[in-house]
């Protein structure tokens, strides 16, 4: 097993626990952003479907509501200011 491989297990796997986003694991373990989505989005795929399958679930749900966590995220920056 390589380092890529173990490395991209290990992003899937943060990703599933914590239902995190790519940035939120990017964060969590100091790394691009570009590459855990490679990791877990494409490389994963060829060695570990399942694996994979569970995370892109995870990574499809943050996509359909990163919209409404943009949002909140403006209301509370006004709600600040005024």
């Amino acid at each position: 097993m390589s380092d890529i491989e173990d490395r991209a297990k290990l992003f899937a796997n943060y990703i599933i626990e914590n239902k995190a986003t790519v940035r939120a694991t990017a964060k969590a373990f100091e790394i691009s952003k570009s590459t855990v989505h490679k990791d877990v989005a494409e490389r994963l795929e060829k060695f570990n479907p399942s694996l994979a399958a569970e995370a892109r679930k995870i990574l499809e749900l943050n996509k359909s509501e990163r919209h409404l966590r943009g949002g909140l995220a403006t209301k509370l920056k006004y709600s600040k200011i005024s």
